[in-house]
């Protein structure tokens, strides 16, 4: 497997953000997961709210404390992931219901490479670091492939419950 490497989103990187970023959509893919919003918003802006995030007295007042990583292929340098790292959810409704602290996309044409799970392994490293014991994490119960890889990676399946949009979804904790 192709070694990855998380790397801060500077404005160096736009050219392949945007690419990235239109893959989704290109696929129908409306929301990129654990992207921080990059969906949302336009590059610059992006990078700006990213880096505020990173520090709990910058973070916007509806989001947390967060790295927000682009993950790239070492040997192409092409740009396969996104993942966004919180450091605590408690104090957000919406990510200690839903979100959990790892939120994670893999771009369209890059999926079923075991990248997700590669990407997983690095993000529980991380949190580990940050002192974190136990993360959340979640996804729609359909989504068969990102089950398997939070279940590969010892997450245990806490709860089922409707999500925002009426769609059920599992919620995951794993123990660090």
């Amino acid at each position: 497997m192709d070694e990855l490497v998380f790397v801060v989103p500077e404005l160096c990187h736009k050219k392949a953000a945007e690419e990235f970023k239109r893959e989704f959509f290109d696929q129908g893919e409306s929301v990129i997961n654990g992207s921080a919003l990059l969906d949302q918003m336009d590059y610059e802006d992006w990078c700006e709210n990213t880096r505020r995030n990173r520090r709990p007295e910058t973070a916007r007042a509806d989001w947390v404390s967060a790295d927000t990583f682009f993950v790239f292929r070492k040997g192409d340098g092409k740009l396969v992931g996104v993942i966004d790292l919180r450091h605590d959810i408690s104090g957000n409704e919406f990510l200690s219901a839903y979100g959990g602290h790892i939120g994670y996309s893999v771009r369209p044409s890059e999926r079923r490479k075991g990248y997700a799970f590669q990407m997983l392994r690095m993000a529980l490293a991380h949190e580990k670091v940050l002192g974190l014991s136990r993360v959340m994490l979640g996804c729609y119960c359909d989504n068969l492939a990102s089950k398997r890889t939070i279940e590969r990676c010892g997450g245990r399946l806490a709860e089922t419950k409707p999500y925002l949009d009426g769609k059920p979804m599992d919620v995951y904790w794993i123990e660090l």
